[in-house]
């Protein structure tokens, strides 16, 4: 039991600590928000989609992406092309004065987190592909303590 929880610990922290297109957004609407709450439909989204992801890892989603390579191209192609739409609209954006910018509403928070959350081709090949093959070396409890590891990292670092 130890084993797979400090496992699924630090193989959390190495992946999530990062800092990744999700990770930064959360920040910026932490930074942008005035009030803890305001930011808290962000911190839900975000923890509620690597929860999913790692779940869906460890009960073997990675073990059908591994057969599939086909599959594969096409998650990684639309991962690569959300990426270059949000680079491209990063890159026309004017600069703008962060007081004269209200900050997001909680839909589009919710909206804009689910998008960097799940077509980021670095959260999918983290979750799915190292959480998941890594979730094969245990059983039974031992494979629940471990996911239950990483997705509390998850939570917390959010």
């Amino acid at each position: 039991m130890f084993q797979a929880i400090s496992h699924g610990f630090l193989l959390a922290l190495g992946l999530i600590l990062p800092l990744g297109a999700q990770n930064v957004f959360v920040f910026n609407q932490g930074a942008n928000h005035k009030h803890f709450i305001s930011t808290l439909p962000v911190i839900i989204t975000a923890g509620l989609c690597d929860s999913v992801l790692i779940l869906l890892a460890v009960l073997g989603v990675s073990l059908i992406l591994i057969s599939l390579p086909m599959l594969q191209l096409v998650i990684f192609l639309v991962g690569f092309i959300f990426l270059l739409y949000i680079a491209r609209s990063l890159w026309r954006e004017q600069p703008a004065d962060l007081k004269s910018q209200p900050p997001m509403s909680a839909k589009k928070q919710i909206s804009f987190t689910l998008s960097v959350s799940l077509l980021n081709p670095h959260a999918i090949m983290d979750t799915i592909g190292v959480i998941g093959t890594s979730s094969t070396l245990y059983q039974g409890l031992d494979k629940w303590w471990f996911t239950f590891a990483t997705i509390s990292v998850s939570w917390f670092w959010f």
